[in-house]
């Protein structure tokens, strides 16, 4: 048996004599845990044993003798399992504890004295029974019958905040603004940053910048007046033998009650220089003789809002993970979590919110990142079944009948969307109700795919609905699916292809209506006003949703709803990185257009420095002399204080009165009206306007093939795909096209993002990179308001983690797709949560 095994059996026995009082080793079982877990990791200890044992002895000390008794013995039992050599558990953890005997009887404890090195003095923890006692916590119970059904999570995790010392009505009532409204929220509650002040120094080795923990003693507190008397200072020298420090607190009068002369404290913070002199402005400090909480150790950092402090909520979110992550049970079945060599979760909840050391945190992350692409990819995994287990109607297309609809069409298709094309016509005559999503760079012709499989349906006397977030985008398709569509040598009628958006007259949304109900009406494009109560169709069987990550999951599904399991075709510009795909999108059946139609010139791309703006007015005036437009972006509609970059607004001024005056410009924000955008948007296309100056609205689907130039200001504030996005209104006709970056700052200029703009044209290789560098957020967009749980840990860069999680999905998934064995009962209810009950559709 390994060393470390033997050692913890011996103390166990020992703990057995010692009638389970919790003193076979001086200051308590968990006090072996500062040295045994180095020992078990040299001993090669599997690591969730070992996190096993470190979360049972955490908890010890809080049970009576029989928990105790049985604590232990269930420990050694999971020991035995896993490594037999350890041979029959001692005989004395298999048997019932005795009572304990009364004071009379007992006798002097046999205690451990152990003698491996010593570890690093800690504090003394004074034990909350020898101070006041704190306001009884609800016990953990193993079971709790909810409704009809039974749950195995604790059912004091359900309890409200109240039942916490120091948390009344009106703290639990701002904590729920936060969404903390029971225990169990206020685990899952992680920090948002941390910072590392475990590193102690001696004063005389600080340095200007340095971001830690030092000890000292007070030496002087004193108090001065600044501002005429309208604000104070508190200024707190403290030494620790090597040099002294001062710290400076503003407008805290109450310091000087607190901190005396000869107080020995820890304190955290940013060193700072003031008239040459190294002092911390506002740091963190704590008694030395306490358990350091706020400092020496790193410290998480909560979100906070109004009326919470940070000191106050880690104060009691320490009570909350101290008492309550050991008890919460473990959801993950444990060959999974083998398997996979992810932590307990008890020992993730724990180092998440106040970790023993970077390492440790990294662990933590890394389970709970783990659980969230778990539960994701077993939610996409069990809708794309659900989905393929209803039927749908099959519509059949002659090959000669698409033959001629693709050789009438203006242009040649591309082999990428004959591909596309191809899935789509294997779905709708498959019997089973499509759900793809077609991703195509910007401009790769994603809507004429989108056209002809529309005509497809049409053709056999089914009605197709296209959704598209802005008004501006659904007129532009509204346009293009007349030209593709109707008119000579269509397939269909301009009467019976129409819009419906938000601006749509009264009386010509009726008449709309009407033509949906009675079937006259074949192809409707428009926003959500698509999926508002009176619009009805007669037979809707094919359903497009263009740039789909900006509909909720409610939108589409109200649409979905208004056919009979209708074939539904999801549609982006953003490329998704494969990694992302497979994991968000799991529930899609997924192609791709990566071919730009021919004759596509590719965008010259150039980053030029603040002071050559007017190189890239000159470039401006030339395409517009030469009959063609051009766009200016701005990040910001208005100056602001707090951010360093040009603003739409203000400069719009400048540029028609300074830079073109000869010219007619429009300006296009965010604040304006939906009337006064499209409005705007209408002369920019009809060339009224030269150019348009506008933010990031104009970032998805604006198609002005005219628009030759595209001027992006403070353009390093912006991320790949947004700036992808934004070059793509340009480049849209046969001209040769151009897009300028200027970054805020000279420094700028080689920003990585920057230059790999200048370098490449393929979505798909910058949304990797952006990836790398920024995330998933850009990607995944508003797909996560399908989740109960957003997705807090995961991050989507971690393409090891994403693939272990996704693949023990999957091995799950084949064994128990609805979670239906006993065994994966306490899974059922953890994954129902994370879905919320099941309702998201995250197609």
């Amino acid at each position: 048996m390994q060393p470390s095994l033997e050692k913890l059996r011996k103390f166990f026995r020992l703990e057995h004599e010692n009638k389970y009082e919790n003193t076979a080793i001086i200051g308590g079982l968990a006090k072996m845990l500062d040295f045994w877990e180095g020992e078990a990791r040299t001993d090669g200890i599997a690591e969730e044993v070992i996190q096993a044992v470190v979360a049972r002895l955490r908890s010890y000390e809080k049970l009576n003798a029989n928990g105790r008794a049985e604590s232990l013995k269930g420990l050694w039992k999971r020991i035995a399992e896993t490594y037999p050599e350890a041979g029959q558990k001692p005989k004395t953890l298999q048997q019932q504890p005795p009572r304990p005997p009364s004071p009379a009887q007992e006798p002097t404890p046999r205690t451990a004295s152990v003698v491996e090195p010593a570890p690093a003095p800690r504090p003394v923890v004074p034990q909350p029974q020898e101070q006041r006692k704190p306001r009884p916590v609800p016990q953990p119970r193993s079971e709790v019958v909810v409704g009809a059904k039974t749950s195995q999570t604790p059912a004091a995790l359900s309890a409200n905040l109240t039942v916490l010392q120091g948390v009344g009505p009106k703290h639990a009532e701002t904590l729920a603004t936060l969404g903390m409204q029971t225990l169990g929220d206020m685990l899952y509650y992680f920090p948002r940053r941390y910072e590392d002040y475990s590193q102690l120094k001696p004063i005389n080795s600080l340095f200007y910048g340095e971001i830690l923990t030092v000890i000292g003693t007070v030496q002087s507190v004193a108090s001065r007046p600044i501002k005429g008397g309208k604000s104070s200072v508190q200024e707190v020298i403290i030494s620790d033998g090597t040099a002294a420090l001062r710290l400076s607190y503003f407008n805290q009068p109450w310091i000087a009650n607190k901190l005396k002369s000869g107080d020995a404290i820890s304190v955290s913070g940013k060193v700072d220089q003031y008239l040459g002199r190294l002092v911390m402005n506002s740091p963190e400090y704590e008694p030395v003789e306490i358990e350091n909480l706020h400092t020496a150790r790193i410290v998480p950092i909560y979100a906070l809002t109004e009326k919470i402090a940070q000191k106050w909520l880690r104060t009691i979110m320490k009570q909350v993970i101290e008492h309550w992550a050991p008890a919460v049970v473990d959801a993950l079945p444990e060959n999974i979590r083998l398997a996979a060599r992810v932590v307990s979760l008890s020992e993730a909840l724990t180092q998440v919110h106040f970790p023993s050391s970077q390492d440790r945190l990294k662990l933590a992350r890394e389970r709970l990142g783990f659980d969230e692409i778990f539960y994701l990819q077993m939610g996409v995994l069990r809708q794309k079944q659900d989905w393929k287990s209803v039927d749908a109607r099959r519509f059949t297309t002659p090959a000669e009948w698409i033959d001629a609809r693709i050789s009438s069409l203006p242009f040649t298709l591309t082999n990428a969307q004959q591909n596309a094309l191809s899935d789509i016509r294997g779905d709708l005559d498959s019997g089973k109700p499509m759900n793809r999503l077609v991703q195509g760079d910007v401009g790769s012709g994603k809507t004429v795919v989108a056209a002809l499989a529309a005509a497809i349906v049409t053709n056999a006397g089914a009605q197709a609905a296209i959704m598209s977030p802005t008004s501006i985008l659904a007129e532009q398709h509204y346009r293009n699916f007349k030209s593709l569509l109707a008119g000579e040598g269509g397939v269909l009628k301009e009467s019976e292809i129409r819009l419906l958006v938000g601006s749509t007259p009264d009386i010509r949304k009726e008449e709309i209506r009407h033509g949906l109900l009675s079937g006259s009406i074949k192809i409707v494009i428009g926003t959500h006003a698509l999926i508002e109560e009176p619009v009805l169709f007669k037979d809707l069987q094919f359903i497009v949703v263009d740039e789909q990550h900006r509909f909720g999951v409610e939108q589409r599904a109200a649409l979905r709803n208004k056919g009979s399991n209708p074939h539904l075709l999801v549609m982006t510009a953003t490329p998704i990185p494969r990694s992302l795909a497979l994991t968000v999108f799991g529930d899609l059946d997924i192609s791709v257009i990566d071919e730009m139609p021919v004759g596509r010139q590719p965008i010259s791309t150039f980053v030029l420095r603040p002071q050559e703006r007017e190189r890239a007015f000159t470039v401006i005036r030339g395409q517009i002399s030469s009959g063609r437009q051009a766009f200016i972006v701005y990040p910001l509609i208005d100056e602001s204080e707090k951010i360093e970059a040009r603003a739409a607004v203000d400069d719009f001024e400048k540029l028609s009165k300074e830079i073109f005056p000869d010219l007619r410009l429009g300006l296009l924000h965010g604040r304006m009206k939906p009337a006064e955008k499209d409005e705007v948007m209408t002369k920019f296309r009809n060339k009224e306007y030269s150019i348009l100056v506008s933010t990031t609205v104009v970032e998805v689907g604006v198609d002005v093939p005219n628009s030759t130039v595209m001027l992006i200001e403070g353009a390093d504030r912006f991320g790949l795909a947004q700036l992808h996005q934004l070059r793509g209104r340009v480049g849209r006709g046969a001209d040769q096209s151009f897009c300028l970056l200027i970054p805020t700052r000279e420094d700028a200029t080689e920003n990585e993002r920057l230059q790999a703009m200048t370098q490449t044209n393929s979505g798909f290789e910058l949304a990797e990179l952006d990836l790398k560098t920024r995330g998933p957020g850009e990607f995944l967009g508003t797909r996560q308001a399908g989740f109960a749980t957003t997705l807090k840990m995961a991050s989507i860069t971690d393409v090891k983690l994403i693939e272990k999680a996704r693949d023990q999905a999957q091995l799950l998934f084949e064994r128990d797709p609805y979670l239906e064995k006993p065994e994966h009962a306490l899974l059922k209810e953890a994954f129902e949560r994370f879905w919320g009950q099941g309702k998201g559709d995250v197609s």
